[in-house]
């Protein structure tokens, strides 16, 4: 399978410069399992899936950060459809899906 063509916005320099911005200014995961938590993120993903619109690419408030860790599970997993897990997390921040992997052979 090939990348699709709009993957070259994300080797721009205009890319670049609002990828650090964002960091800057958001640089903690703001997905459902780290709320209230302090946890370095290091992807800036696009909260509604822009497949080539540069509308959507561009704009600032479509922007969220995430670890790579929820953004090649949760993030991907959901834009696929879901995959079936469970979102959210408990009280301690722990996944409520008890398939996945921080809770597989994990005692808490």
């Amino acid at each position: 399978m090939t990348k699709p063509d709009y993957d070259r916005l994300y080797k721009t320099a205009r890319w670049k410069r609002l990828r650090k911005q964002h960091l800057a200014r958001y640089p903690y995961c703001q997905c459902p399992h780290h709320l209230g938590q302090r946890v370095l993120g290091n992807v800036v993903d696009h909260i509604e899936p822009h497949r080539g619109d540069t509308r959507l690419f561009w704009n600032p408030d479509n922007l969220q950060t995430l670890t790579t860790q929820c953004h090649c599970s949760f993030k991907q997993s959901e834009e696929k459809g879901g995959a079936g897990f469970l979102q959210g997390c408990d009280a301690r921040g722990w996944p409520l899906d008890p398939a996945h992997s921080w809770n597989r052979g994990t005692v808490h």
